[in-house]
Parts: C-alpha cells; sequence; structure tokens
C-alpha cells in the first residue's frame, strides 16, 4: 500500500512515505523482544518518569502536531489541539497512577497467601486508523508502556506523518529505541509480526473486516488481541428530556471531527410528539454550518479524510434514499476543491433499509420517530453494533434505569461521547471487544500472575 500524505482540503499530495521493508520488520522484532527482557527487570519509576516526558512534549509541541493532523486528515485546527492535549493527559495520567493500578491484588483463600501481579506479556503489535491519528495510538502505548510491554505501530496509509510524529515524540522523551516502532507495514508484513513468537497480542481499531481479518490471524497463532470495530450509537431523547440540553449538544453529538467517530451518535430516536420539532431544529443546524480551510478557525465543517472516505460514503447515503429513506438535507455538493460532505438528514428509514444497520463515516445523521420509552430501547439495541450510547432525560434515576437496559459498551447522560484517561473505552457485538483506558487498559495485554505461599 502507498504511505501518503494527501491534504483533503486542497487534495495535494504533500509526502509520500517508502515502504518497510521485511529486514526492518525483523530489526524492529528483534529490537522489541530485547527491550522486553530489559524491563521485566527495571524499575516502572523510570518508564513512568519517561512517559511524563511524553505528555510535556506533546503540550510543547501542540501548534505543530495539531498542525499536522490537519494537513493530513483535515480535522479542524481547534479539534486537532483538543486531540494533543488529550493524548498528553492520557500519558500524564498513567505515568501517575499506573504504579498504584498495577499494585498486587490480594486474594482471600484457606490454601495460604496469595495475590496477583500484572506483568507485561512481550511485543504488541498496533493497527491504528486515520480518524484521531494520536489518540488512537496513545490510547494503546500509554498503558502499554508503563506496563512493560514494547509495541510495533501500523498506523493507516493516510497518516503516515501523524505516525512518524508520534513516534518522534516518543523518542525525544529519552523512551529506549523499541519503546514504539513506528513502521510503514503491508498487510501481509502485519501477520508475519502477529505470527512471530516474540509477539505477543495485536490491538487494532478500524473497520469490521479488518478487525475480523486480523482477529483471525491473531486467533490462528493463539496471541491475545483487542478490538474497536466502529458503531451505530443511538441518540435517545426520553418524553422527559430536558429539551435545552438537547439542543445545545445533539448537533455537535453527529458533526465533530465531520461526523467521523465511531463513538459518535449516529440514530436519534425522538418520541413522535417532539420529531417533527427535532427534525426541523437539527435541518436549521445542519444547514447553518460553514465549510471551508480547516486551519481557519472560523471554519466549523472540515472536509473528510480522504477521496475514498467521500465516495463510500456519498454510495452509502444514494443507496438509503434508492431503499425509500426520506432526504431532509444534504447530500448536495459543495462548492470547494477539499474531499468536503454536507451535513445530511435521513428519516423514514425502514428495517430492510441497507442505512438501518450501518455505520456512515460522516457528517450524516438519522433520526427515528418512536411512539415509546420501550420502543426507543427496542429500536436502540435493534443493531449488530455496540459501542456507545446517549440518553436523554431531566430525572437522573430514569436516565440510569434506560441506560443500564442498552446493549453498549458504554452510555453517558444527558451529554454525548467523552473520553477520558480515568474512562474505559470500548464495545460489545460488532463494535469489538477489549477495553482500553482507565485502569482496564492495563489488563488486556497483561499476564495475571497468581503466587500462592502455602506456608505462610
Amino acid at each position: 500500500m502507498a504511505y501518503q500524505t494527501i491534504n483533503p482540503y486542497t487534495n495535494e499530495v504533500v509526502q509520500t512515505y517508502p515502504n518497510a521493508s521485511d529486514a526492518d520488520l525483523q530489526a524492529a522484532l528483534a529490537t522489541g523482544d530485547a527491550l522486553y527482557h530489559d524491563w521485566r527487570h527495571q524499575d516502572r519509576q523510570q518508564r513512568a518518569s519517561q512517559l511524563q516526558a511524553i505528555a510535556d512534549l506533546m503540550r510543547q509541541q501542540k501548534t505543530a502536531l495539531a498542525t499536522t493532523i490537519t494537513t493530513e486528515m483535515g480535522k479542524l485546527i481547534g479539534e486537532a489541539e483538543a486531540e494533543v492535549d488529550l493524548c498528553a493527559d492520557i500519558a500524564a495520567y498513567y505515568a501517575t497512577h499506573a504504579e498504584a493500578l498495577l499494585a498486587p491484588t490480594p486474594i482471600t483463600t484457606t490454601a495460604g497467601k496469595a495475590y496477583i501481579i500484572r506483568q507485561a506479556v512481550g511485543v504488541l503489535v498496533m493497527v491504528e486508523p486515520w480518524n484521531f491519528p494520536y489518540y488512537q495510538i496513545m490510547r494503546v502505548f500509554a498503558p502499554n508502556f508503563m506496563l512493560g510491554n514494547p509495541m510495533i505501530l501500523k498506523h493507516a496509509s493516510s497518516t503516515p506523518a501523524c505516525a512518524a510524529a508520534f513516534a518522534k515524540v516518543v523518542t525525544e522523551s529519552g523512551a529506549p529505541a523499541g519503546s514504539l516502532t513506528n513502521l510503514f507495514l503491508s498487510y501481509d508484513q502485519v501477520n508475519t509480526a502477529i505470527a512471530d513468537p516474540r509477539v505477543a497480542g495485536v490491538a487494532l481499531t478500524g473497520s469490521e473486516r479488518g478487525g475480523a481479518a486480523v482477529a483471525a490471524e491473531a486467533g490462528a497463532n493463539l496471541k491475545k488481541s483487542t478490538m474497536e470495530l466502529g458503531g451505530n450509537d443511538a441518540f435517545i431523547i426520553l418524553d422527559d428530556a430536558d429539551w435545552a440540553q438537547v439542543k445545545a449538544q445533539a448537533v455537535q453529538a453527529r458533526l465533530f471531527n465531520a461526523g467521523q467517530v465511531c463513538s459518535a451518535s449516529k440514530r436519534f430516536v425522538v418520541m413522535a410528539d417532539k420529531y417533527d420539532e427535532f427534525v426541523a431544529f437539527m435541518k436549521a443546524e445542519f444547514e447553518r454550518v460553514q465549510a471551508g480551510d480547516p486551519m481557519n478557525r472560523a471554519t466549523t465543517l472540515a472536509p473528510l479524510s480522504s477521496a475514498s472516505a467521500k465516495q463510500k460514503l456519498q454510495k452509502q447515503v444514494a443507496a438509503a434514499i434508492a431503499a425509500g429513506a426520506t432526504r431532509v438535507t444534504g447530500a448536495t455538493p459543495i462548492d470547494l476543491p477539499g474531499q468536503f460532505f454536507t451535513p445530511t438528514i435521513l428519516t423514514d428509514i425502514a428495517k430492510d433499509n441497507p442505512a438501518y444497520n450501518q455505520e456512515m463515516f460522516g457528517p450524516v445523521a438519522a433520526i427515528y420517530r418512536v411512539d415509546s420509552e420501550a420502543a426507543a430501547i427496542a429500536l436502540a439495541n435493534d443493531s449488530s453494533y455496540g459501542l456507545g450510547s446517549t440518553v436523554f432525560s431531566a430525572d437522573p434515576a430514569h436516565a440510569d434505569a434506560v441506560a443500564q437496559q442498552i446493549e453498549a459498551g458504554m452510555t453517558t447522560i444527558n451529554r454525548p461521547w467523552i473520553t477520558a484517561p480515568e474512562l474505559p473505552f470500548g464495545g460489545v457485538k460488532n463494535s469489538g471487544y477489549g477495553r482500553e483506558l482507565c485502569d482496564l487498559g492495563l489488563n488486556a495485554f497483561s499476564n495475571e500472575h497468581l503466587i500462592l505461599n502455602a506456608q505462610a
């Protein structure tokens, strides 16, 4: 595959990067494996200092790092800066808290004195996407760096500059060679790495198709894996919702990052008596956004990440309309050279419409009318995905009761999706398995080692 930086606002090919050779991969595996064995005898505090240095460097270099994101995948510059800040927060969180989070866990047993320690398992392979090109890396990197698992990164072919920039920060922090090795690999080389006995596991964020292929390779080689594979999250507005809260947050719940967020709200589920009002509100707000240069802070709609992303979304929307969906607004050309997609609202999506159970990765909202709370919950759960969901209600107990009935890895109440170092991230069903961040992010690739002293 060709690793290229193509600015999606100007369509300019900025730079092309050479693919890694098989020798590069073998060298990375050797370096990583040697480091894994070194780290097994090293105090974690040294890594904590290095991880804190990574956080500090990211904050110091925020402007340059954010500009690289915006140039490479089109994210609004303010959103890109927020992503860099978030990465620094994640690094600082694990630098500060990993020691306590990894403390031995005592077990009460009549067999003797027992406890569990969590230990590193070896070199990991990371297969990461373009939509949050630093954040997706940091979610895996920070906890596993503290645990002691060296990592090899295969980033998206459309964000090689971001991959290189992240790896450069790691090197500048004083972290040893092999801590994170960025390689521009082919998928055949990824399979070679997974099969290698020095590799203990693979973490992937991406499509169902890519996840299934990588998970199959991991399974065939008895390697641990985590998969984050997208979503079709429901935004449920209950009959007692605070509409000021709903209107303050519904638009950005879909349009943040030009809609290219796996855990964004994509299906808006509204009670019948408020349905027309909500559709009219969303239509007016979607038509208000301003497409333009993502480096301009006045711009509110960025381009999609690539021509292929735009083409895929166009086909999905066209198929939905052909199958009977109503286009309320959008799906019209924007007179700009970049890969822009007009914010679009679809309604009247029947169960046999392909859009009913499909992730649309861009600024497209599906709005559904329901007649009862039970119908809203059933609709939210009638999906092959199960990443996140959102429930709006002015009654916290009511919202909590509904949230517990949703089949998802994450549910937020009275606000859209949020991420923070201390909050676990992950889903169920076709949205994948495993968790990142929080203390759970330290569990995915650890050896939960039981120590039992029968005579203690």
